[in-house]
């Protein structure tokens, strides 16, 4: 409601500081956003690497890799924005501790696991993740930023919906005492 004046107003007073800045979140707000979701794809990161090491299936273990490997990048792309304005990406101990709690027991978790149960814990851990972005791909970004932050998102969206399929699908096999996938 008064985030759609702004949105409008904005643009026309653009020589105007003030309306620059009621539009965007301070600085420091957006890096600390931008920490958040670094800490989120860390943990994403580690949690897909525990789960393809965890897993039987090669294509679970070749999928969960992959994205292991794209929540990495997803860090390095943050972690430049960071850079960028001014911020230190590594500086975000206080938020780590308490706020990613999705893939955190993992590990502990999938020790003597089968497939599905793994897949359980990492479609839990997207579902958290999904939440950060969502709430990050709300706030009032730079443009820049916002959409890295909605491409992320978009990823993420499609890595959860793969996890679910895969997790679907084991879930079902375990059902119908089918071996095989």
């Amino acid at each position: 409601m008064g985030n759609m004046i702004n949105e409008i107003t904005a643009p026309i007073m653009n020589d105007s500081f003030d309306a620059t800045e009621n539009a965007m979140l301070s600085n420091d707000d957006v890096i600390s956003t931008l920490n958040g979701l670094i800490e989120t794809c860390k943990d994403g990161q580690e949690g897909f690497k525990e789960s393809a090491e965890s897993v039987t299936d090669s294509n679970l273990k070749t999928g969960f890799y992959e994205f292991s490997q794209q929540r990495a990048q997803f860090v390095g792309e943050l972690q430049t924005l960071v850079r960028e304005l001014g911020g230190d990406p590594e500086n975000s101990g206080s938020i780590s501790g308490a706020i990613h709690r999705g893939w955190i027991d993992l590990k502990a978790m999938v020790t003597g696991k089968d497939d599905a149960a793994i897949l359980n814990e990492a479609e839990r851990g997207e579902d958290v993740a999904k939440g950060y972005y969502k709430d990050a791909s709300e706030k009032n970004l730079p443009a820049n930023v916002l959409s890295v932050v909605n491409k992320q998102y978009q990823a993420i969206q499609s890595a959860h919906d793969q996890v679910k399929q895969w997790r679907d699908s084991a879930n079902h096999e375990n059902s119908s005492a089918t071996t095989g996938y």
